[in-house]
């Protein structure tokens, strides 16, 4: 079988947004050159917002002219002295699909209009195979004589640069994938067996729906939807509409909310009362202003519409009945991404004489997630959703204007993690989601007939005793 390659546009694909202006500050701080040209700054800021430009395109043309009798080795030796800034503009989940053609025996490629002494030295410190870039042709002095060595890599010019670098090694682009933003890059997405469109410009929206090519965001985890343009994913545009006037029959009483970090990775836990949990931690969410990464249950995600709208939002489906690691190891890469991943240890809804215990038991997952990526984990205490939506009823008392229940939500510290044993920080965990919940939950109490009742799903006719066989412990 033929191999493949996988080609990576740089700008607004691998790296969130430009590297010109950082190689030209570069440049300007080795002495290369005198400082931006004219309406260079302009055109920067015209890149980060909607991509190339004929204009800008043209401006890069003329690079090969500026850097004649400049020295080939200072303008690398340039470029080496912002890898790391380079590097740390690479997109979180780049490194995913890296991972993926690495695996499949595909050797991953630099494909890029900027020129090849520039960008060598990132393509290096990223691990790739090689990189496919703008050439300009050297003299016997080791200085840029003012024309190029090959084509000008960009669109047309890109895909021959390609197709000559895979002629040379056997690579057959039928079976290559490329990675673009760029409207310009059609041909080189045209030409390959398996385009892939990254945060397209708005040219690159409608050929990727006119070509049916799938569009990726390596921002956000695999699968999270984002709207071309505004660049706003499908659950930060859900944010700006949830408010708590969205349930008129339930108050709410949110604390320390602030305690949520705002960046960086984190596992938010906590505990399960009610089917109206879901709606309280969404507004303790939206209210952080962060979106994040759900663990739920397969039934959610089978659902019409409503599955497809939770897998857009980045949730992440869990078949239990399986036992397969996948949901983890997709929650692992959501958090060494940077990303916030929610779950709730105990796993289902206690029933019967469970839900009425002080002490929360919890499945070990949120304990593994910590340990396999250092993420802090903070708790999150729910009280009061029953009261909003009970068990045994199949919707919420959503007429409840009058005298609706009050919902109460604490944030916590993150838990003193000790990564040393399952069982023991999974304890720790449920012992600091049990802090944050109000007085009343600590105390013992004899449920009622009627209160009994209200823990179970319609038409239940278990044994209520045997419930305590359903509760979390050691997995």
């Amino acid at each position: 079988m033929a191999q493949g390659a996988a080609f990576f546009d740089l700008d607004r694909t691998l790296l969130a947004g430009a590297s010109g202006e950082i190689f030209s500050e570069a440049m300007t701080r080795a002495g290369l050159t005198s400082g931006p040209l004219p309406g260079e700054r302009f055109m920067f800021n015209l890149f980060h917002r909607i991509g190339e430009t004929l204009p800008a395109m043209a401006i890069a043309r003329q690079g090969v002219t500026v850097a004649k009798g400049r020295p080939a080795a200072a303008v690398q030796a340039a470029a080496k002295t912002v890898v790391e800034q380079l590097v740390d503009m690479v997109q979180p989940f780049a490194e995913t699909a890296f991972t993926t053609h690495r695996e499949a025996g595909r050797p991953i490629v630099l494909a890029t209009t900027t020129p090849y002494d520039l960008v060598k030295p990132l393509a290096d410190a990223l691990g790739f195979d090689d990189a496919v870039a703008t050439r300009y042709a050297i003299d016997e002095d080791g200085k840029y004589d003012g024309t190029l060595d090959g084509p000008f890599v960009w669109s047309a010019g890109k895909l021959a640069a390609i197709t000559e670098w895979a002629n040379e090694r056997g690579i057959d682009l039928a079976e290559s994938w490329a990675y673009s933003d760029s409207f310009y890059d059609t041909p080189m997405l045209d030409a390959v067996g398996h385009p892939v469109v990254v945060n397209p410009d708005p040219r690159m929206v409608l050929m990727a729906a006119a070509r049916r090519w799938p569009t990726v965001n390596l921002d956000v985890s695999p699968g999270v939807v984002k709207i071309p343009m505004v660049d706003l994913e499908v659950q930060q545009i859900a944010m700006k509409f949830t408010h708590q006037a969205m349930y008129p029959y339930a108050r709410f009483d949110f604390e320390h909310i602030d305690r949520i970090p705002q960046e960086g990775p984190c596992i938010l836990v906590a505990n399960h009362r009610s089917y109206f949990d879901v709606a309280a931690l969404s507004l303790v969410i939206s209210k952080s202003g962060r979106p994040a990464r759900f663990l739920g249950k397969k039934e959610v995600f089978d659902a019409p519409i409503v599955g497809q709208l939770a897998a857009a939002m980045g949730g992440i489906r869990v078949d239990r009945a399986t036992g397969s690691d996948e949901p983890l190891q997709a929650a692992a890469e959501a958090l060494e991404g940077g990303e916030m991943v929610v779950l709730m240890p105990e796993g289902t809804i206690p029933r019967g004489p469970a839900f009425f215990e002080q002490k929360l038991k919890g499945r070990w997952g949120a304990a593994r997630l910590s340990q396999m990526t250092g993420a802090p984990v903070v708790p999150v205490g729910l009280w009061g959703t029953e009261k909003v939506w009970p068990r045994s009823k199949r919707l919420p008392n959503v007429l409840n204007f009058t005298d609706p229940p009050v919902v109460t939500a604490s944030v916590g510290e993150p838990v003193d993690i000790k990564r040393r044993s399952l069982d023991a920080d999974t304890k720790r965990i449920m012992k600091a989601i049990s802090a944050q919940l109000p007085p009343d939950a600590a105390k013992k109490k004899t449920p009622t007939e009627a209160e009994l009742l209200a823990t179970f799903p319609p038409g239940y006719s278990g044994d209520p005793n045997k419930e305590y066989e359903r509760r979390p412990g050691e997995d």
